[in-house]
């Protein structure tokens, strides 16, 4: 089997070093290491696209978790488009590659495809997320996602999230946008709680329990949680409960508004606009738990702020 031949740019290293260290014409190189005058004497004439490295260096420094498909999307925002492959290739060039972090365990066996809503408020997805605070305390995070848009919903930082907080939580985001015509979560102790199932009967909400051990079936906020962790977790250290609210708020409002999602066609959360379903919203029942809703949450916010001594 013939060896496969050196790419072009190695032959005319290879032609350069023998001229300089043997001393030889150009012909002579060139005939010994198999290359082409015209190759020997070629001169790119790519741009050097400074700004865009420029620019591109930039972006990765403030979205260091994002790759050069979701990078390209931003510079798209601002105007400049490029090949993909361009795109990798001065991604490569700038050695902005993102490191994987360590591997996760998978589910086996089969996985039932979840259906996708077609209209927002269709479904809801809940779960909790934990983190360590600069002193060693922890504290938990409330995450609920509209899995037809995508949407963040409610990012709630607390030490302690009872399911009596979490029926508040849902009400106050209700207050704002009505309430779900179904909702997913896991078997978590604050979500079978009784507060939790009076809640659900009450608003005529239908309230779906995926399996023990199989978070797949819970996938949208689970997709959630992981870049929540990747992009903003894992990039901060929380000198207080005080300040993690407000960080997750910031990236909260950063992920509704600003960063791109790949299965949004490259577009925010918060720039899907879709009818609200006539099943799903209930104007009557969101004003009437309005004032209620959004006065509790103002209560806590006050009492947590007090205990909070970061």
């Amino acid at each position: 089997m013939e060896p496969w031949p050196p790419p072009p740019g190695a032959r005319r290293e290879a032609v350069l070093h023998l001229r300089a260290a043997h001393a030889v014409s150009e012909r002579r190189a060139c005939r010994t290491v198999g290359a082409d005058r015209g190759t020997a004497r070629y001169r790119s004439r790519r741009p050097d696209d400074a700004d865009v490295r420029f620019r591109l260096r930039e972006l990765a420094a403030e979205r260091r978790r994002f790759g050069y498909r979701r990078l390209g999307l931003l510079l798209a925002r601002e105007g400049v488009r490029l090949n993909h492959k361009k795109l990798r290739r001065l991604y490569r060039e700038e050695r902005l590659q993102v490191r994987r972090r360590g591997g996760r365990k998978r589910a086996l066996g089969t996985r039932r495809p979840l259906t996708l809503p077609s209209a927002k408020n269709e479904r809801w997805s809940l779960d909790f997320v934990s983190d360590t605070l600069f002193d060693g305390r922890r504290f938990r995070m409330l995450c609920v996602v509209d899995d037809c848009t995508r949407e963040c919903l409610a990012l709630v930082a607390d030490t302690s999230l009872s399911g009596a907080r979490v029926a508040r939580e849902l009400d106050a985001i209700a207050a704002a946008r009505g309430f779900p015509k179904s909702v997913v979560s896991d078997n978590g102790t604050e979500l079978t709680s009784v507060a939790m199932r009076r809640w659900s009967q009450a608003h005529g909400v239908e309230w779906h329990y995926i399996a023990p051990g199989q978070p797949q079936q819970n996938a949208f906020v689970e997709s959630f949680n992981g870049r929540l962790r990747d992009e903003c977790l894992n990039e901060t250290v929380f000198l207080s409960l005080r300040h993690a609210r407000v960080v997750l708020a910031t990236w909260r409002r950063d992920y509704n508004e600003v960063r791109p999602h790949s299965a949004l066609g490259g577009r925010a959360p918060a720039t899907i606009s879709l009818p609200p379903c006539s099943l799903v919203s209930r104007p009557s029942r969101a004003s009437a738990v309005a004032a209620r809703a959004l006065t509790q949450a103002a209560r806590d916010s006050v009492a947590i702020g007090g205990r909070d001594m970061g």
